[in-house]
């Protein structure tokens, strides 16, 4: 794989991979999928289509790799917050007071790249579609597995259902995502993120305070 082009002078006009690779993840972020162009990559990675194609293979390719670049710098708020030693109230207000920073960042696009990367997309651009989802559902399993390490310490109700909890939080983050690419501050964010902690607290009382009757339905139930 070539990490150079001849130039007209016959000399290799070198670059940096990882720093073309960064380009294109803040490009596709900022527009998504099928809205980046190959000339806004051109333009953005500061090469031509040779070399792009030349380290990358084809756009699909290096959006994918702009994913997995993502993931690995752009989500440690996640990761900190499910893998907190702390109690799983808490650890969830951190996941979701800490999305509400990293979505709002200064210099980089609102939201995040795994809800927007592709909200709407041609039958052409399925695969792209399905890596996406795949990446939201791994963020619903962690919080779920979270939810449920929970549970077991007995921190919440037995008949809470952890995986609609999971969805109903990984919702409220992907709400929040929108927003911030509608131009929400943090501090909107934070005022959501609030609510929606507030509003499963309320949940959780009731669900202490029930009798033995209702005890035996399930915490957010369809």
């Amino acid at each position: 794989m070539e990490n150079s082009e001849k130039s007209r002078g016959g000399r290799p006009r070198a670059f940096d991979p990882e720093a073309a690779l960064d380009a294109a993840m803040h490009l596709f972020w900022e527009h998504g999928y099928e809205a980046t162009s190959l000339a806004m990559l051109r333009k953005a990675m500061g090469l031509t289509p040779p070399q792009i194609y030349n380290a990358f293979t084809d756009k699909e390719t290096l959006f994918r790799r702009a994913l997995a670049r993502y993931h690995e710098r752009e989500v440690g708020f996640a990761l900190d917050a499910l893998g907190a030693p702390v109690p799983v109230k808490e650890a969830i207000r951190l996941l979701l007071m800490g999305a509400a920073e990293a979505y709002t960042r200064p210099g980089k696009p609102g939201g995040c790249l795994f809800i927007s990367g592709a909200l709407a997309t041609s039958p052409q651009a399925q695969a792209i579609a399905d890596e996406l989802k795949t990446y939201r559902k791994a963020t619903e399993a962690a919080i779920a597995a979270r939810l449920g390490k929970g549970q077991e310490a007995g921190e919440l109700p037995a008949n809470l259902s952890v995986e609609r909890l999971a969805k109903y939080l990984t919702g409220v983050m992907h709400g929040m995502s929108i927003q911030a690419r509608d131009g929400a501050s943090a501090e909107d964010l934070r005022a959501l993120a609030g609510i929606a902690l507030a509003a499963w607290a309320a949940e959780m009382r009731k669900a202490a305070d029930s009798n033995g009757e209702t005890d035996a339905r399930p915490v957010l139930h369809d």
